[in-house]
């Protein structure tokens, strides 16, 4: 069961890490916070309902001011001031008497039906929201969120708070009781409606009697009770609340859309990518496969070149490798053959001038072979790094001294051309001693007799450049680059014997260690005849 269920939570895992997953969420969640402003429309109704009522409280006034200086309340007057306001009150005016009684009531006067009010108070209105599907959609959803985020309930409604159509008609709302206690009233009721609850806000006004300097307190004579319905405000918010909800779906399923659009187009190409990536190689690690790249020209554009590219360099590194084991097998077959062949005829020797000369012969190819595995290892040591030295200055003319002295106290025929100025370069200066020791074993071994191998420096391109030249024989322009290939050797003027003791790996050495210094090295043969190799190297 434990196995099960982490494979089960691997795979959850692996699906909410994929990217079009990723992105839809991230679309998803933009979309939901300009959806936050369906909560903002609770704010949004409360200033709505403190400016209704603090109409409803000038509408009263005006009333109660009419009616307040006498001795008491003129139900007659009262219904003369609301025909003269020519029933233009949005709200429902009552005046009550001392004793909680409806003296005048201006839905008396004419029913005054708000626009959008069902004719029947049982149903919907057709052209309103609350008959819309979507809207009842999102009321529920939203009604889920009052579930999560609550707040305050209004109080419900009862027969007989605000209504006459009790036995004896007495309004026992606790705003009128506060008014004809003197005092403002206010008071907040929810009742049921198809269209959803509407909250009715009821506003008491006391009407006082005799005048303002009479002195003491004044009479209370009555009050005016003005109730008003939230109907026009819920309507107005209901299509608000429409408007932003069709605008929220329309914007979800934009994104799921874009989302699904901008997934298809970058795992596309990274499907085909990783299908490529497995098919590379066998099972038997071998090279088999390629990229096939991208014309696209964005980043997943941009990896599929850089790995069709290393592909490439794999490749030929891979050839590379596979060639040079297949020439150190070719060489290392020759001196072998030769020892085998000398330790099987000095077995059958009897005479000792034989024998030396079949002990001469193997020797002579052991020491051959201990040469081509030592230029072996070397150049292998160079490829894979392990040869890299702490890079210093230092001033090419003093090193290219004292590389020529050695020379030519080993008997070399060499000549330094000194350079016009200092040359500075930053790299290791083994490295370059190295590499011009090859380059002079090489010159000197072409060289006729009285015919000196120049050694010289110079700036060129803002690289040093040093330069050794013989006067032998040249290289041919076909050969000039594979001349660095590793176990080629050109030697025709020398015969084929001349080839002993050269295995082809001195000038693939020297370029190595060149270019892991950060230089270059190239050959070049002048018509005149005679060879020139110019190592490159960037000044300090």
């Amino acid at each position: 069961m434990t196995d099960a269920a982490g494979e089960r939570r691997g795979r959850l895992v692996r699906w909410l890490s994929r990217i079009s997953i990723r992105l839809l969420a991230f679309n998803v969640l933009l979309v939901f916070l300009p959806a936050a402003g369906l909560l903002y429309l609770d704010t949004y109704e409360r200033q709505l309902l403190a400016t209704q009522e603090r109409s409803m409280v000038q509408q009263g006034r005006l009333l109660a001011a009419a009616l307040s200086g006498e001795a008491a309340l003129d139900a007659a007057e009262a219904e003369r001031v609301l025909v003269q306001l020519d029933r233009r009150l949005e709200a429902r005016l009552r005046l009550v008497g001392p004793d909680g009684r409806v003296l005048a009531d201006s839905a008396a006067l004419g029913p005054r039906r708000e626009p959008g009010e069902a004719a029947d108070p049982g149903t919907a209105a057709p052209g309103s929201p609350a008959a819309n599907p979507l809207y009842r959609l999102g009321t529920r959803l939203f009604d889920l969120w009052r579930t999560v985020a609550p707040r305050a309930e209004l109080p419900q409604g009862a027969p007989g708070l605000y209504s006459a159509d009790v036995p004896g008609g007495v309004l026992a709302g606790p705003a009128v009781a506060l008014a004809l206690a003197g005092r403002y009233g206010a008071d907040v009721r929810v009742t049921a409606s198809p269209d959803g609850a509407v909250t009715t806000l009821h506003s008491a006004i006391p009407v006082l009697g005799g005048t303002p300097d009479a002195g003491g307190p004044r009479p209370v004579l009555g009050a005016v009770l003005v109730s008003q319905s939230t109907g026009r405000v819920l309507a107005a918010l209901r299509e608000v609340r429409l408007g932003i909800f069709q605008v929220f779906l329309a914007s979800v399923a934009a994104a799921v859309v874009l989302s699904l659009l901008v997934a298809t187009t970058i795992l596309r190409p990274i499907g085909r990518l990783r299908r490529e990536a497995r098919a590379i190689v066998d099972r038997r690690g071998r090279l088999t496969g390629a990229f096939g790249g991208s014309r696209k020209l964005d980043e997943i554009g941009d990896l599929a070149r850089a790995l069709e590219e290393l592909t490439g360099r794999l490749r030929r590194h891979l050839a590379a490798t596979e060639a040079f084991a297949a020439d150190v097998s070719h060489e290392f077959k020759n001196p072998l053959a030769s020892i085998r062949s000398a330790t099987e005829m000095l077995a059958e020797a009897e005479a000792p001038e034989e024998r030396r000369h079949f002990e001469a012969i193997a020797l002579k190819e052991v020491a051959r072979l201990e040469r081509l595995l030592s230029a072996v290892r070397r150049i292998s040591a160079i490829d894979a790094g392990v040869e890299d030295e702490e890079a210093e200055r230092f001033e090419v003319g003093e090193l290219l001294a004292a590389v020529v002295e050695a020379a030519r106290l080993r008997g070399g025929d060499v000549e330094l051309v000194a350079a016009g100025e200092p040359l500075v370069v930053l790299a290791a200066p083994e490295h370059l001693v190295q590499v011009v020791e090859i380059l002079l074993d090489n010159a000197l071994s072409f060289s006729p007799p009285r015919h000196p191998v120049r050694v010289g420096a110079e700036r060129r391109d803002g690289q040093a450049v040093v330069s050794v030249c013989d006067q032998g024989p040249g290289i041919p322009p076909e050969h000039l680059e594979r001349v660095f290939d590793r176990f080629f050797t050109f030697r025709p003027a020398a015969g084929p014997a001349a080839r002993d003791g050269h295995a082809g790996l001195g000038l693939a050495i020297a370029r190595s260690i060149v270019e892991s210094c950060g230089g270059s090295l190239r050959a070049a043969s002048p018509g005149g005849g005679g060879a020139r190799f110019e190592v490159a190297l960037p000044l300090a």
